[in-house]
């Protein structure tokens, strides 16, 4: 079954549970004029029985129909709007002559009053049956009474009653769709260009948001940003089906008084040029589906799936190939392993999924397979997104000044060396995050995280479960080949409510001596980043500027047990660059109404290995080597080793197109051009050129600043 008639027949479930409900405290159904004088009770089944009564008396079957001896149903899908018309969305049926007749006795109903919501018009969808051979269908309503229930069996017991009619209570009672979403304890989808909207909303002064830790849930914003108006101040007026469900809604849409759900397709269509590149065209074929949805006010729950394949820019195959592990074809960074599909293409299926609930006020709890990232930059070094998606276990506790965020990972190290046994080995990883408000315009952020494997099968070890312990103490007590702790410092200061200052310092490994020594040791293994961000810059509305300078030390987040390295599936779990670098970042997003632009500087340099000839030794910057294979323990410095140099720009330009999925149209141009000292297999001087247009539902983001 394609993903086309998928959908339809989901949608066509919905509405034929929706129809012919009887609970008016939230909503009254459309009216004939031969309803206006019927008690509310009966309204929908007078709307029932005329729209009954108006096929019947003008459904002409067809001859072919009729000489055939067809028997069977024609199954019609309409709404009426808010106007009181009548439109029909969907017809099916075995001949194309009864899906032309069912659409023309439609067009030949008259325009009513339409139904309510809380007194205002909404519209209303339905889905009958027509039966074939033509049978009339409506029900009288001049036996039903106020005062007596034709379904009681006046030999059975109230009780028995009663229970004879549980089942039929328990249905699905449709309410007008209130977009639930915005105010749920589902996350925002992690793309820093839709996150850039309301991030000012969010960093006023004064406010006592947390904002390091992503991705947010809606209910975290919702007091600061207005999702609803948002998305209002956005719609296109359109008044048929397709044109909302293009440019307005999603596409299936499901509310009760206790539950509601949502399903969308999900694309990423893109089509390029590199031209520093052997091959023809870059592409990115991307097809998937979301649904999301909530139960009650405390339970959220969220699954999508992407089926793709692609072939990007030359230099990122060559470093998706580089990470791979013994069986592969390459890793897609941030999204996954990968088979060789083509030519030089790649086919990476990826699911993320999560379940959030919030059982009393401060807590929120999330279990899933996705990725998260602490700090208030465009880089990590905490905690980052561009790794490979991840199950993992949150706990977010919230309460005065106070937002403590406590995460359980489990990674995998795919390489070939540490398989047991064909498989990939397992580890775990461990975070606390205590961000604390210290006045209207001070943020501090306390973090500290340890990997551990299952060494001498302890497994998922039990001291790290205890989610206010310091996990350096727990470290020193198992022994240091037992784990891998960093701590870190955060801190973000508003000087008004246009500008901040940001910054993280994480520390891997410190000795005093060392430092006081001043002879540039390797245990000094440390980063740190500064940021500035401007909103509403030079006086423009909705025009973000952000700096940032990032430094890592050599052979920090690396270990001697080398799957102790602070790095999931070849990737790292912080900066995408991993140690030994410096780098400085400059971004500029913009929007208008449905228009954007985003433009990227990205201009650093990091010292990588050799790794051929005579020279294996690890200069710092691969954090999946064992850093005791160092050339020397004094005079480390930044950059040491094959020292490269990258320049990254791209500017990019689009159209949203739908606001309540995110579905953009771009085009983009990016130039990189990375220059070592010397060549090897794995350091090549490239000088590229792509250009690249598409269509996506942005819903994360792609790192290609490598």
């Amino acid at each position: 079954m394609d993903m086309k008639k998928f959908f339809v027949i989901v949608f066509l479930l919905f509405q034929i549970l929706s129809y012919a409900q009887n609970d008016f405290s939230y909503e009254r159904p459309p009216v004939f004029s031969e309803c206006e004088s019927v008690e509310i009770e009966l309204l929908q089944k007078c709307f029932d029985n005329q729209v009954f009564a108006h096929v019947f008396n003008n459904f002409k079957v067809p001859e072919q129909v009729t000489q055939e001896n067809y028997k069977g149903d024609v199954v019609v899908l309409f709404e009426v709007d808010k106007e009181g018309d009548f439109r029909v969305i969907y017809v099916d049926a075995t001949y194309n002559e009864l899906k032309e007749e069912a659409k023309r006795v439609f067009s030949d109903l008259p325009k009513i009053e339409p139904g309510t919501y809380n007194g205002k018009p909404t519209y209303k969808q339905y889905s009958i049956a027509i039966k074939i051979p033509l049978v009339n269908q409506a029900v009288a309503t001049k036996d039903l009474s106020k005062n007596e229930d034709p379904t009681v069996n006046k030999e059975l017991t109230v009780l028995e009653n009663a229970a004879k009619k549980q089942y039929d209570s328990v249905n699905m009672k449709l309410i007008p769709f209130s977009n639930r979403e915005y105010t749920s304890q589902l996350n925002i989808p992690l793309s820093n260009s839709n996150y850039a909207k309301f991030d000012r909303s969010i960093n006023l002064v004064g406010t006592n948001s947390h904002t390091a830790s992503k991705p947010y849930m809606y209910e975290d914003v919702a007091p600061y940003y207005d999702f609803q108006a948002a998305i209002d101040t956005l719609a296109k007026d359109t008044k048929t089906f397709a044109g909302r469900k293009l440019w307005n809604e999603r596409l299936v849409r499901v509310e009760g008084k206790d539950y509601w759900f949502t399903i969308d397709p999900i694309f990423d269509f893109e089509v390029g040029k590199d031209f520093d590149a052997d091959f023809s065209s870059t592409y990115n074929n991307t097809r998937g589906v979301s649904i999301q949805g909530g139960l009650g006010k405390k339970f959220s729950f969220y699954t999508s799936f992407f089926e793709s394949q692609g072939r990007f820019a030359e230099y990122y195959n060559q470093y998706a190939i580089s990470i791979r592990g013994a069986d592969e074809a390459a890793i897609i960074p941030g999204r996954g392993i990968a088979k060789s599909f083509k030519d030089n293409g790649f086919d990476y299926p990826v699911a993320e999924a999560y379940l959030s609930y919030t059982p009393i006020k401060f807590l929120n709890v999330q279990f899933g397979h996705g990725k998260n990232f602490i700090g208030d930059g465009y880089r990590s070094l905490f905690i980052s997104d561009v790794s490979t998606p991840h199950p993992f276990l949150k706990l977010n506790t919230t309460f005065w000044k106070i937002k403590y965020t406590n995460t359980w990972l489990w990674l995998k190290d795919v390489r070939p060396q540490v398989e047991v046994d064909g498989a990939y080995k397992q580890k775990y990883m461990a975070t606390h995050f205590l961000s604390w408000n210290v006045s209207k315009r001070l943020n501090i952020g306390l973090f500290e995280s340890v990997i551990w494997t299952n060494s001498n099968d302890r497994g998922f070890d039990i001291n790290y479960l205890n989610p206010i312990i310091f996990f350096r103490a727990i470290e020193f007590e198992t022994g240091q080949g037992a784990g891998n702790a960093l701590v870190g410092l955060s801190g973000k200061y508003k000087l008004n409510d246009n500008m901040n200052v940001y910054g993280q310092f994480i520390l891997d490994e410190f000795s005093l001596s060392d430092v006081s020594g001043g002879e540039k040791s390797w245990k000094n293994k440390y980063g740190y980043q500064i940021g500035f961000k401007y909103y509403n810059a030079f006086k423009v509305k909705d025009l973000l500027l952000q700096t940032e300078y990032n430094r890592v030390r050599p052979y920090t987040y690396s270990h001697n047990t080398v799957i102790l390295n602070y790095g999931n599936a070849n990737q790292s779990m912080a900066h995408l660059w991993g140690a030994n670098f410096s780098e400085f970042v400059l971004i500029g997003r913009y929007h208008y109404k449905r228009w954007f632009g985003n433009a990227k500087l990205v201009v650093g340099t990091k010292g990588f290995d050799f790794d051929e000839g005579t020279d294996y030794y690890s200069y710092g910057g691969n954090i999946y080597k064992d850093y005791n294979e160092r050339p020397y323990d004094n005079n480390v410095t930044v950059g040491q080793g094959n020292k490269s140099s990258t320049f990254f720009a791209n500017l990019q330009a689009g159209y949203l197109i739908n606001p309540a999925t995110n579905l953009k149209i771009f085009t983009d141009i990016t130039f990189r051009n990375f220059n070592p000292e010397v060549q090897t297999a794995n350091t090549m001087d490239s000088n590229t050129v792509w250009f690249n247009i598409g269509i996506r539902t942005d819903l994360f983001n792609w790192y290609f600043d490598l």
